[in-house]
């Protein structure tokens, strides 16, 4: 499960937040939406943030999007999606087709989920997660097209799979994590994405937070 991230603005990432940041579809967006854009920081659900994905040229390239789809019948945004049932579900299986994205990170979050002794779950201590020897964090994401004030805007959702043993202790969901070799096929849309998800990374640091 991924529901909070972080951005730092790196050498890696500055280029790609730079793009999106003084983008006209930003300038559109912060009008219609009534969003700010979020540079850096924790980044949570319905902000709008850095995306890469794919150019009208087919290039890769950033673009302002807010986090979370709206599915109707669903009461809140949905920014999480599985990955091994995407292709299947309605809501997801032309993205999962065409429209992959990556979310840039310098980290993401996760909170230990502890059982009651009357078998609810509450959460603990939160902790930092990212690739081990890496500095950045790209996670795979689906986008598509929303409408609101007259406005058409991209939004996107994390796609998540079954954890590693180690990372299970805490979750029994993680973010799909990319190495940055195997980005550009997963951008593009005629590439196989369930053969590029077998690339995903599962050995992560994993440092406590304040």
């Amino acid at each position: 499960m991924c529901t909070r991230y972080y951005v730092e603005l790196s050498p890696e990432l500055r280029p790609y937040v730079e793009r999106a940041k003084h983008s006209r579809l930003k300038t559109r967006m912060v009008s219609s939406l009534g969003k700010e854009f979020r540079e850096n920081g924790e980044i949570r659900p319905t902000d709008m943030v850095t995306v890469i994905a794919p150019s009208a040229t087919g290039g890769k390239t950033a673009f302002p999007m807010v986090w979370g789809y709206h599915i109707p019948g669903v009461d809140r945004p949905v920014v999480n999606a599985r990955a091994e049932s995407a292709k299947e579900k309605k809501s997801f299986a032309e993205d999962w087709r065409k429209h992959r994205c990556i979310i840039p990170a310098s980290y993401y979050f996760e909170w230990e989920h502890l059982k009651r002794p009357d078998g609810k779950v509450k959460t603990g201590q939160k902790y930092a997660i990212q690739p081990k020897g890496s500095s950045v964090t790209w996670i795979a994401g689906l986008y598509r097209m929303e409408e609101k004030n007259g406005l058409h805007y991209p939004v996107f959702t994390v796609l998540t799979r079954e954890p590693s043993a180690e990372l299970r202790k805490l979750h029994n969901r993680m973010p799909v994590i990319l190495p940055e070799s195997v980005i550009d096929d997963w951008l593009l849309p005629g590439s196989n994405p369930e053969e590029i998800i077998n690339n995903a990374l599962t050995d992560m640091v994993i440092e406590r937070t304040n």
